[in-house]
C-alpha cells in the first residue's frame, strides 16, 4: 500500500539531482584525494620494492692493488710496508658505508627496515674489520709488547666496536667514519718520511697472532653452517687433558640444528666475513710478500685466496636452501661449510710453516 503522505518525487527530479551531486566540486575534491593518496601508496610500494631488490645485492669483490695505490696517487714509490693492509681496511669500511643503500643494519624505515641478507652481510665483513683493527693497533704497529701504541690507530680500533645497530646519539654510521679517519691518519704516517712514528712491522710472528685469530673464527662459521641439516655432537672439550675441568656440566651428547628462519643469516654473515677477508689476505700478500717467501709460504697463502673466491660465487637461486646432506635439493649452507672449512685447514697449515718454516 502506497503511503500518500511522503510523495516520492519524480523519476527526472531524483536523476538531475543524482547528477548534480556528483559533479559537486566537493565531490571532485573527495574523489581526486582518495586517487592522489592511492597513486602514491602505490608508487611508495614499488619504489620500496624496487629499492629492496638493488639494495640487497652484494658488493663486489675489489683490485686491492689498484686501490693501495689510488691511495697513494698512484705513486708506487709510497707503497711501503702496511700500505696495503691499511688501505684495505679502509675500502673494506668505506664499502659497508658507502654501497648501495649505505649502512643497512641500523636502518628503522623501508626498505632497510624488512631486509636481513645484507644487514648479516655486514655484520660478517664488520667482525673481521674489527679483527683486523685490533691486530694493527696491538701486533702490526708494534716492535715489542712494552712499545708505545699508535695514536691514530688508538683512536680508531673503539670506534669499530660499536654497537652495530645504533640509529642515532650518535649513529653507527657516524663512529664508523671516525675509526675511517683514524685509518687514514695512520696510512699518511706510514710514508711520511718526516714523521717516523708511523711503523707497520711485516714480521712472522705478527702475522701468525692474527691468523690464530681468523682460525677461530672460520672454525665457529663452519660450524655454524653445518648446524643448517642438524648435528648430533660429543662433548670433546675436555679431550686429552684428565685434569682439565670446566664451570658447568654439559650433557655427553647434544642434537644441534639452526632454525629455518636463520639458516640464510648465518650463510650471509659467513659471506661477508669471507669477502672481508679475501681482501685482507690478498693485502697481506703484498706486505708479507719477502717474509712469505723465506718461509716457502707464499705458494700457500695464493692457494688460501684461491679457496676464499669460492666462497664469493653468485647464487643462482632466489633463496638460500637448506636440503638435507646427500637429498636431491642443494643444501647452500654446507657448500659454504666446505668452502670455510677448507680455509680454516689451509691457514692451519700456513701458520705451522711461519712458525716452523
Amino acid at each position: 500500500m502506497n503511503d500518500l503522505s511522503s510523495p516520492k518525487k519524480p523519476v527526472l527530479t531524483r536523476k538531475v539531482s543524482q547528477v548534480a551531486s556528483y559533479y559537486h566540486p566537493r565531490t571532485w575534491k573527495e574523489k581526486g584525494l582518495w586517487w592522489t593518496t592511492g597513486l602514491f601508496l602505490m608508487t611508495y610500494l614499488v619504489v620500496v620494492v624496487i629499492l629492496g631488490l638493488v639494495w640487497s645485492q652484494s658488493p663486489d669483490t675489489f683490485d686491492v692493488r689498484a686501490n693501495t695505490l689510488s691511495f697513494v696517487n698512484d705513486d708506487a714509490s709510497k707503497v711501503v710496508p702496511g700500505t696495503a693492509t691499511t688501505s684495505t681496511a679502509i675500502r673494506i669500511a668505506e664499502t659497508l658505508l658507502d654501497k648501495p643503500g649505505g649502512y643497512l643494519t641500523n636502518d628503522v624505515s623501508p626498505p632497510g627496515l624488512y631486509l636481513d641478507n645484507i644487514p648479516n652481510w655486514e655484520f660478517g665483513a664488520l667482525t673481521e674489520l674489527r679483527d683486523l683493527v685490533l691486530a694493527l693497533r696491538n701486533d702490526f704497529s708494534r716492535s715489542q709488547s712494552q712499545s708505545v701504541e699508535d695514536k691514530d690507530l688508538g683512536i680508531a680500533q673503539p670506534q669499530f666496536n660499536y654497537q652495530s645497530n645504533s640509529w642515532i646519539l650518535p649513529s653507527s654510521e657516524s663512529e664508523y667514519r671516525k675509526g675511517v679517519e683514524g685509518l687514514h691518519g695512520y696510512l699518511r704516517r706510514l710514508s711520511d718520511e718526516n714523521e717516523r712514528d708511523g711503523q707497520f712491522f711485516a714480521r712472522a710472528d705478527n702475522l701468525t697472532v692474527y691468523l690464530e685469530m681468523t682460525e677461530k673464527r672460520l672454525g665457529s662459521l663452519a660450524q655454524r653452517l653445518s648446524y643448517a641439516v642438524g648435528q648430533v655432537h660429543l662433548d670433546t672439550a675436555l679431550a686429552g687433558d684428565p685434569n682439565a675441568r670446566q664451570s658447568t656440566p654439559v650433557p655427553a651428547q647434544s642434537q644441534t640444528k639452526t632454525p629455518w628462519l636463520e639458516i640464510d643469516d648465518i650463510f650471509f654473515e659467513a659471506r661477508g666475513y669471507t669477502w672481508a677477508l679475501l681482501h685482507t689476505l690478498q693485502a697481506m700478500e703484498i706486505d708479507f710478500e719477502p717474509v712469505l717467501t723465506d718461509k716457502n709460504a707464499l705458494v700457500s697463502l695464493k692457494q688460501i685466496v684461491r679457496e676464499l673466491q669460492n666462497t664469493q660465487n653468485t647464487i643462482w637461486s632466489p633463496m638460500i636452501l637448506n636440503g638435507t646432506g646427500f637429498g636431491p635439493m642443494a643444501n647452500h649452507s654446507l657448500v659454504m661449510a666446505s668452502y670455510v672449512s677448507r680455509v680454516n685447514a689451509a691457514i692451519t697449515d700456513l701458520r705451522s710453516l711461519l712458525q716452523k718454516g
